[in-house]
């Protein structure tokens, strides 16, 4: 089954059986009633497989779960109430008390502020600004149980050579946790390349039209979780093998915690992958177009696009992407007022937040996601007082980029 079939049909759940629903119903009930004792007790203790409490599972979240699974490869998904908590629930499902994670220093900067702050639980960080073999081979001590890294980054868009890391954490042990939030899986599926964990902001690519919010975390069966380094997963890994990371996940911090995608988010989020190739084309598409105008436009600095033959990571784009690099690019202006002003004459492009809508979008990262940063930390991740984070939407490019000129013919 190819991938665009996956998208609509994965896991069989493009159809629902007892009426013949072309669509995944919308389960809107907190619990589930049993007729005996016994079988709630079954499913409680695991022997057994059913809904008891929406903030544990739910029919409509698990069906996007399984066409997660279907398209990334995995053997198992926990959807999300977001992405941040998605990256939560998959690290601290690892962590405890004195352990270490490598990660990139172009992360996402709500990523780069949760794993700072982990400190306070008594766990390094080591941001590193390139991973690769020596630095990893520098850096991986018996205490690191993640590294973690974004397949392009935001808004830093450095490209992850993902062979080349998955090798090293295979040798070293290590689990390799990646974000494919702006390459999605029509880009590439890291489990593929070596990735132990796959993590997604659905609000993004995946649902396409900004109206929902949602994670996913897509299990790859990894078996570093049998090693002495994960001894908090002993119990996980007898019982339930490969689905040992998941299994852990339920049962403790995702049960606990109950940051669940809610029944409404995940039909949504359902609807919106159905698309995501015919979208992500178009936004891969447009984005090149775009950075290769602002490429010669000399009111532009500097233009960053991985997919553009100057960039410093075109070959690896070559060797991942080809000319497909998302849908994110970055102009640099000369100053934080002009950055401003061009943001403020915009009329067709909002000034919003979010990446991965229908509609073209830019911001300033640096006073806005990243405005808690030192400007030491927004010099590693990529953040610069002139920068300007454009999400390329799916309009005509021509409109596209007769907003961005307007906009920069007043500085």
């Amino acid at each position: 089954m190819g991938l665009n079939t996956k998208l609509i049909h994965g896991n069989g759940v493009s159809k629902e059986k007892k009426v013949g629903a072309t669509n995944v119903p919308i389960y809107f009930s907190n619990a589930y009633a049993y007729n005996k004792a016994k079988d709630l007790e079954n499913i409680f203790s695991g022997r057994d497989i059913g809904h008891v409490y929406t903030r544990i599972s739910n029919p409509s979240i698990e069906a996007l779960e399984k066409r997660m699974v279907a398209v990334e490869g995995g053997v198992s998904a926990i959807a999300t109430a977001s992405g941040m908590s998605a990256i939560y629930l998959a690290v601290m499902n690892i962590l405890t008390p004195g352990d270490e994670i490598i990660a990139s220093s172009g992360v996402f900067g709500g990523t780069y502020n949760f794993f700072k702050n982990l400190k306070q639980l008594n766990i390094e960080v080591k941001f590193v600004d390139e991973l690769n073999e020596e630095s990893l081979t520098e850096h991986i001590t018996p205490k690191t149980k993640i590294v973690f890294a974004e397949t392009i980054g935001n808004p830093k868009l450095d490209v992850l050579d993902i062979e080349v890391v998955s090798t090293i954490c295979k040798i070293k042990g290590v689990v390799f946790m990646v974000d494919s939030t702006v390459t999605t899986p029509y880009l590439i599926r890291p489990l593929e390349y070596g990735a132990d964990v796959v993590i997604h902001s659905v609000s993004k690519y995946v649902n396409g039209s900004a109206n929902s919010i949602g994670g996913m975390i897509i299990d790859g069966g990894s078996t570093k979780f049998n090693s002495e380094r994960y001894e908090n997963f002993k119990h996980y890994t007898k019982r339930y093998r490969q689905f040992a990371f998941s299994a852990k996940l339920r049962n403790e911090l995702g049960k606990d915690l109950g940051a669940v995608m809610s029944p409404m988010n995940s039909f949504l989020n359902l609807t919106g992958i159905e698309t995501l190739s015919l979208r992500m084309k178009r936004h891969c598409h447009n984005a090149y177009q775009l950075a290769k105008y602002l490429q010669e436009n000399p009111k532009v600095l500097h233009t960053n696009y991985p997919g553009l033959e100057t960039s410093e990571y075109y070959p690896l784009t070559q060797k991942y992407y080809a000319k497909e690099a998302g849908g994110i690019l970055t102009l640099r202006v000369g100053s934080k007022e002009k950055a401003f002003q061009l943001i403020d004459s915009l009329k067709l492009i909002s000034n919003v937040t979010n990446i991965g809508d229908t509609k073209t979008l830019a911001l300033h990262p640096a006073s806005t996601i990243c405005n808690g940063n030192t400007p030491e930390e927004k010099e590693q991740m990529g953040v610069y007082e002139d920068l300007i984070r454009v999400s390329v939407g799916l309009e005509d490019m021509e409109d596209i980029i007769e907003d961005l000129e307007n906009a920069l013919g007043g500085l």
